[in-house]
């Protein structure tokens, strides 16, 4: 790792009358590979016990602070009040009986650097031998005990991989210094015991990660500080400081369901601890004699502690309501979002029959299982009419509903008037606008795509917390740009004004988005770049950018396309079984050029005449989409050429969706052809993979992104733009030459295997699976590792390489522009240094 990129690293150690494992802990730390200087170690002395010895023994060390308070604050008060001295840009909480591996601070600033949106990193803790678990995960079940999963299993390697966690251990963990200070540090109110599985859990409500990397890797002695207290003590805290995480963190609809069964379950567990007899106030057990029976009942401590920690946690419950009301207010993860991160929610974690039974007993009552067993809920919204007859968009979302429906609980929703959909495995609802917010408010992820934003204007809203999915894969202002041109130009300039307001609405929004291919994601980084969202913290950590913008091409079906009765040949007149047909596949806009190819065909009827054109579809399914003029020169082309009914034929109406596959297997190539302009550059067809599924050789035009595969894979000819002559002869040989159609569909259908809507969607299934919200959208994005200014000496050195690389570039000349301009920089008052 580059030194220059590491930050100042403050390690907060709290001690307790452990004097003597505290200074090996600090002295262990000089083992770490981090520079000194970077380093800076604050010993905090809770009670003031050790104060002179730590002084005595560590304050010669190179950058180590005692505190002390004449109070013990605890481990959370002890943590915070160390955090009030530290200097660091990352903050790093370290037990005092624990032994940090070399590589423990480097490996933990490396997922900061790697990965923007992490707000903590839990390391990976062993025994003081190496050999067994103390943390390499963190569970939380739904009554909010967090517990420490696989603690004394031996360590053979099988939670050696990173992954995200609820939490992580206080006794060594990372957390970003102006996070955790945004946060309020640890609760003190818990004094020990929870304060990291609460804090955990805040960090994972406001959209941050918790990631558990094992290279972090630190060593636990644990002496038991407790050792020389009575059990009942812990289980006090314990019992209470749950009560207390789950009433902070769960939402009301949660927290109303399980509150109730928690606080049940503290009694149970309870009268199961003690073995008291829970019927013993049974009016028809009294004993006999009234002086017995008013005698006061032994309960053990143990037991005790369950019913004093709800009488606290009453108690506590005014100061915790305002804690509540901040953490719902800055929530941007739902309930179900973090179940994953529970693991087993549902878990009794305790192994006790009378507790057992209670536990089944209150899931079924309460309905636990249902919220904690409940899928996610996501909404796709389209613009687009959702029929037998669909188009693109509504084929995209209606998709993108179908794959996610596998997992999770899907409501597909239109804003156009035409909703008559077939048959689904999931909601579709056709909804105006007054009904968008009742569906927003529903879902815990919103995919919209097209002016979906415009009429959800809540989800613009800055307080908006819902996580949005952007599926821009339609360049709609290229498009304008050709398809307006017959406008006027005062309405041509407001029409694309306002059409890439909605999309920038949506780039500045947008938590993921959708493209549907490299050249659109080219094109879209750069509108992203604009508008300030490829930060250079984000291009540092992420400098690919998936993290933002992932390739969602569009897709096929994985089934092969199955005849269920003819569609062209023998059924429309004048194309015969014996014919050769050229299939366009879409709808006839603008932006193709239908004309080129009319007169492709009228050349190549001179050679062929069993060649025939089929459109599959002249009027788009949407009543919203106006027809076209190149629709109706098309159609005056093909009329004068005498080809109309004879060599070209069109479809006056729509395929409806499901039966498309009749039409394309009556077909021997899939045709498309396109002016070369800048919609075409970033374009996809999406009927073009249509023509793969039915295993169709493809004539195109070059320069769209469909171009290229065709060129690349072999799957057809790919022919200059406005070349009738050059089209004439593609048609020709996909249509006559039988050996290169056959290498043709050979290829096709590996290549195809690529486009299953399953593989295509793979980028939005996954983000569903954890969604979250963009790094730069989080509370305290900009709270991120920087790294710390150049010293002196450095700033020499970077001025003496500048020298040389300007005089390598243009001599003298270009040293003194340079040295000018750096002089106007100081003098406007630049930055400098």
């Amino acid at each position: 790792m580059d030194r220059a990129s590491l930050p100042v690293v403050s390690v907060v150690v709290v001690n307790y009358r452990g004097a003597e494992d505290t200074i090996t802990c600090v002295r262990g730390l000089a083992e770490v590979d981090y520079p000194t200087e970077l380093l800076q170690v604050i010993v905090v002395d809770n009670e003031a016990h050790d104060t002179a010895r730590l002084k005595s023994e560590l304050s010669g060390l190179p950058g180590v602070k005692i505190v002390s308070d004449d109070r013990n604050l605890g481990f959370a008060g002890g943590c915070n009040l160390g955090v009030e001295f530290a200097t660091g840009d990352v903050l790093a909480f370290l037990n005092n009986d624990a032994r940090p591996d070399r590589n423990w601070i480097k490996a933990a600033i490396r997922v900061f650097h790697a990965e923007p949106s992490v707000g903590a990193v839990a390391s990976k803790v062993l025994d003081w031998d190496g050999k067994k678990i103390d943390f390499v995960d963190g569970g939380l079940t739904w009554f909010g005990m967090g517990y420490k999963r696989h603690v004394g299993e031996v360590d053979d390697g099988s939670h050696d991989a990173p992954r995200d966690v609820l939490f992580g251990t206080g006794s060594a963990l990372f957390v970003r210094t102006a996070l955790y200070r945004e946060l309020g540090g640890f609760d003190e109110r818990f004094f020990m015991f929870y304060e990291d599985v609460d804090l955990g859990w805040r960090l994972n409500l406001r959209g941050w990660r918790v990631r558990y990397e094992p290279a972090s890797l630190t060593y636990h002695r644990h002496h038991a500080s407790m050792s020389s207290i009575d059990h009942s003590r812990e289980l006090y805290l314990l019992e209470r400081n749950a009560l207390a995480t789950l009433y902070k963190n769960f939402s009301d609809e949660t927290l109303a369901r399980v509150l109730p069964a928690a606080l049940a379950l503290v009694v149970r567990r309870a009268t199961a601890r003690g073995d008291i007899d829970a019927r013993q106030l049974e009016i028809t057990r009294r004993p006999a004699d009234p002086a017995e029976d008013r005698a006061p009942a032994e309960i053990p401590r143990q037991s005790l502690a369950g019913f004093l920690a709800i009488d606290q946690f009453v108690e506590m419950m005014p100061k915790l309501a305002e804690s509540r009301r901040i953490e719902q207010a800055s929530r941007r993860m739902s309930d179900v979002d973090l179940v994953p991160l529970m693991r087993k929610a549902l878990e009794p974690a305790y192994d006790i029959g009378r507790y057992i039974v209670a536990h089944d007993i209150l899931v079924e009552a309460l309905g636990v299982d249902e919220v904690f067993g409940k899928p996610r809920k996501i909404l796709v919204i389209t613009g687009d009419a959702i029929s037998e007859r669909m188009a693109g968009p509504a084929i995209r979302a209606w998709h993108m509903a179908d794959v996610l429906s596998g997992e999770h609980e899907v409501r597909l929703i239109t804003t156009n008037p035409l909703c008559d959909p077939p048959d689904a495995p999931f909601v579709i609802e056709g909804v105006k606008q007054k009904q968008l917010p009742e569906n927003v408010r529903w879902a815990d992820v919103i995919v919209l795509q097209g002016h979906a934003l415009e009429m959800a204007s809540e989800l613009k809203q800055p307080g908006s917390t819902k996580i949005v999915v952007c599926d821009i894969y339609d360049p709609m202002h290229l498009e304008l740009l050709e398809q307006g041109k017959d406008d006027s130009d005062e309405k041509r300039a407001a029409d694309l004004k306002s059409v890439t307001r909605v999309l920038t609405n949506q780039l500045e929004r947008g938590d993921f988005f959708l493209c549907a291919s490299e050249r659109q994601r080219h094109f879209w980084l750069g509108h992203l770049a604009a508008l300030g969202r490829l930060t250079p913290t984000l291009y540092d950590n992420d400098p690919t950018t998936q993290s933002l913008l992932g390739i969602v091409p569009f897709g096929l079906s994985g089934k092969p396309p199955q005849r269920t009765a003819p569609a062209i040949k023998g059924v429309v007149p004048g194309v015969t079984d014996a014919d050769k047909v050229v299939i366009w596949a879409g709808g006839v806009y603008s932006w193709f050029d239908p004309l080129s190819l009319i007169k492709a065909m009228d050349h190549l009827r001179q050679r062929q005449p069993s060649a025939k054109l089929y459109f599959l579809g002249m009027k788009h399914p949407n009543p919203e989409v106006p027809d076209m003029d190149i629709a109706g020169r098309t159609r005056a082309l093909s009329a004068a050429l005498g080809l109309t009914g004879e060599t070209v034929f069109f479809n006056d109406g729509w395929v409806p969706y499901t039966e498309r596959q009749n039409w394309l297997l009556d077909a021997n190539c899939g045709v498309t052809t396109h002016y070369e302009h800048v919609e075409t550059t970033f374009a996809f067809r999406t009927r073009v993979l249509d023509y793969l599924w039915a295993g169709l050789p493809i004539v195109t035009t070059s320069g769209d992104s469909f171009a290229d595969l065709v060129l690349r894979e072999g799957l057809g000819v790919v022919v200059p733009p406005e070349n009738p002559e050059a089209l004439a002869d593609a048609l020709e040989k996909v249509l006559y030459d039988e050996e290169f159609a056959a290498e043709c569909r050979e290829r096709i259908a590996v290549v195809r295997e690529r486009f299953t809507w399953e593989t295509a969607l793979a980028p939005l299934a996954e983000f569903c699976r954890n969604p979250r919200p963009a790094a730069d959208r989080l509370s305290g994005s900009s709270l991120l590792v920087r790294a710390p200014g150049l010293s002196t000496t450095d700033k020499v050195k970077r001025d003496l390489r500048l020298v040389r690389e300007y005089l390598d570039a243009g001599g003298p000349t270009e040293l003194a522009k340079r040295a000018t301009g750096r002089l106007r920089k100081i003098a406007r008052g630049g930055k400098h240094g």
